[in-house]
């Protein structure tokens, strides 16, 4: 059988695209033979173009402020899972502490 490869189209490809696609000038059918893609994906690539493209200009200038209440959930996870491990390494090497 003949093993056919998936398609692996970049970000700016699909953005290309997608922009053609929101231009009107061209349907779907013209540019899906123009860029070698299916109709169905420029649609669903112009449909996710949309619907992203308010969240492109909400991010604001300068550095992100930090959550004070994500850092100590992440760290006392963090602690724990090393707990688990040294308790697990302990028990394989045969060392009994107190």
């Amino acid at each position: 059988m003949s093993e056919s490869k998936r398609k692996n189209f970049t970000s700016v490809f699909k953005a290309k695209v997608a922009l053609e696609a929101i231009r009107g000038l061209k349907t779907s059918n013209e540019i899906g033979q123009a860029f070698g893609v299916h109709p169905t994906q420029v649609g669903l690539w112009k449909k996710e173009l949309q619907e992203q493209a308010s969240s492109l200009f909400d991010t604001m200038r300068g550095p992100k402020p930090v959550d004070p209440s994500a850092s100590p959930e992440r760290l006392y996870s963090e602690i724990g899972r090393l707990k688990m491990e040294l308790d697990w390494l302990k028990k394989k090497s045969g060392i009994c502490l107190p």
